[in-house]
């Protein structure tokens, strides 16, 4: 029988997650600014390629990281789109 195994920590310990942005033309430096100041945010960059910005969160739980993205995140003017990719360990 195989064990299921979950992508996001069941003791408690800290949910990590990149969150890859796509913004509208010009916007990724004050988009990054203004994200790099939410809780919960450890580092935001402009990058170029696919994508105009590469954040990196931190959350206690897998529900507090989908409201930093849904609530704060997505929220932040010139934003088109976002990707999140929660750290797994394997």
């Amino acid at each position: 029988m195989t064990e299921a195994v979950s992508a996001f920590p069941s003791d408690g310990s800290t949910v990590h997650a990149y969150i890859l942005i796509q913004t509208e033309v010009g916007k990724a430096a004050s988009v990054a600014a203004e994200i790099s100041q939410l809780a919960g945010v450890t580092l935001a960059e402009d990058v170029t390629g696919p994508y105009d910005v590469i954040v990196r969160a931190q959350a206690s739980n897998v529900d507090e990281l989908g409201r930093l993205v849904v609530a704060r995140v997505q929220g932040v003017n010139g934003i088109t789109r976002t990707l999140t990719c929660p750290v797994v360990h394997l």
